[in-house]
């Protein structure tokens, strides 16, 4: 009887009470269903090299780096290139690499990053006004941007099908010699370079090809959701939005 009361009135307080022993908490998600994925050997094999890209540092978004893999290995069975935009240490891509034994696709992966930290004067007043791009200052400052290109390189390097591009979104796009694409995953944390890079890929994107966007369902990114949907909506496109704050769109 305690025990309910004592949920009841958390309930009405905004906060919800779960048996731990029987749920997993973690990449922001919060569920009962069995993550029957991290038993995979494949992707765990997958999971440690992008620990192993961002030198030991573990940042627990397994269900996001499982999405990735099931994405980039639909993606696979189509022609064209694969593209990140916003690559940083570059844990997603090796962990996609490592799973796609990337040496053997007939391919290239570029992978574009300023490797110089955020260019915050692409943050747009709503963004500036919301903490956006004070948030960069302080992710900055507290050494969370690789602005190491040559460690980057060196990361890479067992794959020689991989191009490290270091510029701009989006005009850093325009020098690219890919003419198509099966897999694009942006990750920029900004609303501009998002848009420009949908919309710079949509016409190079093969049929089947699939376009994750890290950061499209995250609290505090709605610029960045705004204007994804706006260029989708000109594009005929539809986000579908995941629990993990990812949105997914298949051409």
């Amino acid at each position: 009887m305690l025990k309910r009361l004592l949920k009841k009135a958390l309930s009405k307080a905004g906060y919800e009470v779960f048996n731990s022993r029987y749920h997993h908490a973690r990449d922001g998600l919060y569920t009962h269903n069995h993550p029957r994925f991290m038993q995979d050997a494949a992707f765990q094999l997958a999971y440690q090299r992008g620990v192993e890209a961002s030198q030991g540092v573990n940042p627990g978004f397994h269900w996001r780096v499982h999405i990735a893999l099931w994405a980039a290995e639909l993606a696979s069975r189509g022609p064209g290139d694969f593209v990140e935009c916003g690559v940083n240490a570059g844990f997603v891509s090796s962990a996609v690499m490592r799973h796609l034994d990337w040496r053997r696709q007939d391919r290239q992966y570029y992978l574009i990053d300023t490797f110089a930290g955020p260019p915050l004067h692409q943050y747009s007043e709503a963004e500036v006004a919301g903490g956006r791009a004070e948030l960069a200052r302080e992710a900055e400052s507290r050494g969370a941007y690789v602005k190491d290109v040559e460690r980057v390189a060196a990361n890479f390097a067992e794959w020689p099908n991989a191009r490290v591009v270091p510029g701009v979104v989006p005009e850093v796009l325009y020098g690219l010699a890919t003419t198509q694409v099966a897999f694009l995953h942006i990750d920029l944390n900004c609303a501009l370079p998002e848009r420009e890079a949908l919309r710079h890929f949509w016409s190079l994107m093969t049929p089947g090809a699939v376009i994750l966007l890290d950061d499209y369902c995250y609290q505090g990114h709605g610029a960045q959701a705004e204007a994804i949907d706006a260029v989708a909506a000109e594009l005929g496109a539809k986000v579908l939005g995941l629990p993990t704050g990812q949105g997914l769109i298949v051409r």
